[in-house]
């Protein structure tokens, strides 16, 4: 191996980097330092001195910046990380359950006792039941896997963009990437989504480095990548498998043929990493494995197809609340259409930067038309902006279940287009189309950001005019940057960074300021994220049910005040009436309401007590309606509370021939009275709704302060 420069940087006396005038398109090497050869008189560097100067060609600043911006992000992410407790109590029991026993470990159980699994593939929770099996259950070992994999998606986008651009665009990508609130929200939190964005921004990152070689390992890995990715969030993985595929298939410097023998092969790892877990699971004979939850057979390529598959595109998720509307409709999950990114329940999670990201990508493309096909710059930017929208597209059109959070899967590939297109502008900035462009993509971000700001205005109303005309400034000085001074040019672009930055950087600060809980959580302050739907409420805020539709309870500030009153349980969840919203009373409308299907039930220390006492004798202490309101439940007292019907309550799991066959073998202890009973529909034919007719017909009921449970080992009076 021969040394090299990196074809975008060059390196001055003082170490200040001086970006050329154009972007030159030679393959890069392997970006590490090649060792003294033994004997040569020139002694190796030691570790430590190495990692922290980076490449002989780096200007001085740019590994202690990467390495400080590594540093500053784990800090941010860490800070008040256990005031979201459990967070998702749904993944956090399964998690629980895992690091007890290695077969939920494997299916992804949501108990102990293997009743019935989540309603996703189990590859997510792999990490945090390894951190809990070391370092018992609690809030922290849950929840710093995910804010690993967020430091490490920020260095994989880093790294991508810093190799074929520079240190800057690189140290851009990144710092962008980590203070996007939608990031920031779901790095500290533990539904799948970390583990998709880390895996997706990888995999991006080894097509790239295919297009710049041809090496077919890198595009095998990326398969890998992608088929795990797969295993975290199901067919949410393959969405950017299009751009990637053609992409390479159009811009790989090696003829035809091995191009599409080497898509085959990627093909297949992708199909093995991600196949062999499902192939198991099928073949597995389904009386001696968990139900798959999510399903209505008890099948996971079902699971896989219906609910979490076409019927998030379309809204017929069987078993589910129903969908959006389609065609620019409202729905139940909000409105749909073009526009969906930039509104009131989506804007303030992603899109604070997403018109200059469309801006530099189409700008990095007329900057690169005249390359040669195999150009890497431009197949980074095909890669990287070809996912950012396609995955636009269908989160903007999807008319089933959708959440506010999914955008964070939207934010590596921005934070990388902006990054790029920045320093392609930056090169060219002596050609008054570029700075022109530049300009007005400072401009988009700072216009956008008032927009944003003002839909809040009691949230700082200052910042909004610090935006926008710091933005307006910073635009005018990118329009002559040409003529001005080294110095005036840096400041320019320093002020236009800090403009863009400053709303996005704001609501991340208050996101970490928050703890979150529940099913479904937002970004920002209260308010930033007004959700669509009958009643209007914001889905995850403090003040509302994080619901569309606007049920009562606020996730945020149900566990602020718990934690004030001092009346929160084991869970981090504030007390309140079993089977329903913390502090609900446990039913809303009537008996078998929708208690505990978005937030965990508050489990007070004489029902923890009733429900220990002699559990180690039964598979199950108990048995609840609904994922969440046996969640709580479990992870309060630690030990395996059955889920009935599943996430929604209306999962055919168990029959009610099953549960009276579990009862009649001494398998479960108490039923917990409350939750949805009926299911989500709200039919009273149901297996929940059976099982707990059933169960009130026959059982003595036991009341512990507001709470109910049935005891299945003693027959009712009479």
């Amino acid at each position: 191996m021969t040394t090299h420069t990196d074809p975008t940087t060059t390196q001055q006396g003082d170490g200040a980097w001086d970006p050329p005038t154009a972007v030159s398109d030679t393959a890069v090497q392997e970006p590490v330092a090649p060792p003294a050869a033994p004997g040569s008189g020139e002694p190796e560097q030691p570790f430590a001195r190495r990692l922290w100067r980076g490449r002989p060609e780096d200007p001085r600043w740019a590994r202690p910046a990467f390495l400080g911006l590594l540093l500053v992000t784990t800090v941010l992410y860490l800070y008040n990380l256990s005031a979201s407790g459990y967070a998702n109590s749904f993944y956090s029991a399964a998690v629980q359950a895992g690091s007890q026993s290695w077969k939920a470990f494997f299916f992804g159980s949501l108990d102990a006792g293997n009743a019935i699994t989540v309603d996703k593939p189990p590859a997510s929770l792999w990490p945090m039941e390894l951190s809990v099996r070391i370092f018992g259950l609690n809030s922290w070992a849950i929840l710093v896997p995910e804010v690993l994999m967020g430091v490490g998606t920020v260095a994989v986008v880093h790294a991508s963009v810093r190799r074929r651009f520079s240190p800057a665009a690189g140290l851009i990508a990144g710092t962008v990437l980590a203070l996007t609130p939608v990031a920031a929200l779901m790095f500290r939190f533990n539904n799948p989504d970390a583990m998709l964005a880390l895996l997706m921004a990888v995999a991006c990152h080894l097509v790239v480095r295919a297009v710049e070689d041809g090496r077919t390992k890198w595009l095998v890995w990326a398969g890998v990548a992608i088929g795990f990715a797969f295993l975290a969030k199901t067919l949410q993985a393959f969405l950017i498998l299009p751009p990637l595929a053609i992409v390479y298939a159009v811009c790989a410097p090696v003829n035809l043929k091995k191009r599409l023998g080497q898509l085959a092969l990627a093909t297949l790892a992708l199909v093995v990493s991600g196949g062999w877990w499902v192939a198991i699971v099928e073949l597995w004979p389904a009386s001696s494995r968990p139900y798959i939850g999510g399903s209505q057979n008890n099948s996971f390529l079902e699971l896989t197809f219906g609910y979490n598959g076409l019927g998030r595109l379309n809204g017929e998720e069987t078993g589910s609340v129903g969908g959006g509307g389609g065609g620019g409709g409202t729905g139940q999950w909000g409105e749909t259409g073009w526009d969906r990114m930039f509104n009131s329940e989506i804007g303030g999670q992603i899109s604070w930067l997403l018109p200059a990201a469309l801006i530099l990508l189409a700008a990095g493309l007329v900057a690169t038309r005249k390359l040669k096909r195999t150009s890497v710059t431009r197949g980074s930017f095909l890669v990287w902006g070809g996912s950012l929208l396609i995955t636009m597209v269908v989160f903007s059109y999807m008319a089933g279940i959708f959440h506010q959070y999914y955008t964070v899967a939207l934010a590596p590939y921005m934070a990388a287009v902006i990054g790029m297109g920045a320093a392609a502008l930056w090169e060219r900035r002596t050609q008054m189309w570029a700075s022109l462009t530049l300009a007005a993509a400072v401009v988009a971000s700072a216009a956008w950001g008032y927009v944003l700001l003002n839909r809040t205005p009691d949230y700082l109303p200052w910042l909004k005019w610090l935006v926008l005309v710091g933005g307006l400034a910073a635009a005018l000085g990118l329009i002559f940057v040409a003529r001005l001074g080294r110095q005036l040019a840096l400041a320019a672009v320093g002020l236009g960074i800090v403009a863009s930055l400053a709303g996005p950087t704001a609501y991340t600060l208050s996101t970490l300021r928050e703890g979150h809980t529940g099913s479904i959580v937002t970004a920002g302050p209260a308010g930033a994220s007004m959700m669509g739907g009958p009643g209007g409420g914001r889905g995850g805020g403090p003040g509302d049910g994080g619901f569309p539709g606007g049920l009562p309870g606020g996730q945020n500030q149900q566990n602020q005040q718990g934690q004030q009153n001092g009346n929160g349980n084991a869970n981090g969840f504030p007390g309140g009436g079993t089977g329903g919203f913390p502090g609900g009373g446990g039913r809303m409308g009537g008996a078998g309401g929708m208690g505990g299907l978005l937030n965990g039930a508050g489990v007070t220390s004489e029902a923890k007590k009733l429900l220990e006492a002699d559990a180690d004798q039964y598979t199950w202490a108990a048995a609840a309606i609904g994922a969440q309101n046996a969640a709580s439940y479990q992870l309060a007292t630690g030990e395996a509370v059955m889920a009935i019907g599943g996430f929604n309550g209306t999962d055919p799991s168990p029959t009610l021939a099953e549960f009276q066959q579990y009862v009649a073998d001494g398998k479960i202890h108490y039923f917990v009275s409350g939750g949805s009973g009926r299911g989500m529909g709200g039919s009273d034919s149901g297996t929940s709704a059976k099982i707990t007719s059933w169960v009130e017909a026959n059982f003595k009921k036991v009341t512990v302060g507001s709470a109910t449970f049935y005891d299945l080992t003693q027959k009712a009076s009479g």
